[in-house]
């Protein structure tokens, strides 16, 4: 005898019902308007525009560069706490026989600058105006900035 296929029925799984959502509207609420805000807003009349007249286009003048009129002697040496650096030479404000403090501008770097020297001139730096710079005397033209590194 043939043999009989045997099938099994299975259930097919069901899937949760959806649930309705139900869907709600918000209220708009009204506010009550006041009398002010009732009232229709003034309406101002429009500004008259000033016509702006175009004037001739000028050539720009070229300016002369600015006449550079002091002279600035900057000296890097750390001279040690407590100590200064002078300057010594023949420029007006200067002498041979007496420093000049040079102005301190950081823990290396001292600076002596003047608006009247007038034509060349040379200095020598000095340490508490008695220890004298190595080497000769250093040369500098009016109206320009020399940097200096002295050896003592």
């Amino acid at each position: 005898m043939p043999a009989k296929k045997v099938t099994k029925k299975v259930a097919a799984k069901k899937s949760p019902a959806k649930k309705a959502v139900k869907k709600v509207v918000a209220k708009k609420t009204t506010t009550k308007k006041t009398a002010a805000e009732k009232a229709p807003k003034a309406v101002k009349a429009p500004a008259k525009k000033a016509v702006a007249k175009k004037a001739p286009a000028k050539k720009a003048a070229k300016k002369p560069a600015a006449k550079k009129t002091a002279t600035t002697i900057v000296a890097k040496f750390d001279v040690g706490h407590g100590n200064t650096l002078l300057l010594r030479g023949d420029a007006p404000g200067l002498s041979w026989d007496n420093g000049t403090i040079m102005e301190n501008v950081d823990a290396e770097t001292w600076q002596w600058t003047t608006s009247t020297a007038k034509s060349d001139f040379e200095v020598k730096f000095l340490i508490n105006d008695t220890t004298w710079s190595q080497g000769e005397n250093v040369a500098v033209k009016p109206r320009t900035t020399v940097g200096i590194a002295p050896r003592f």
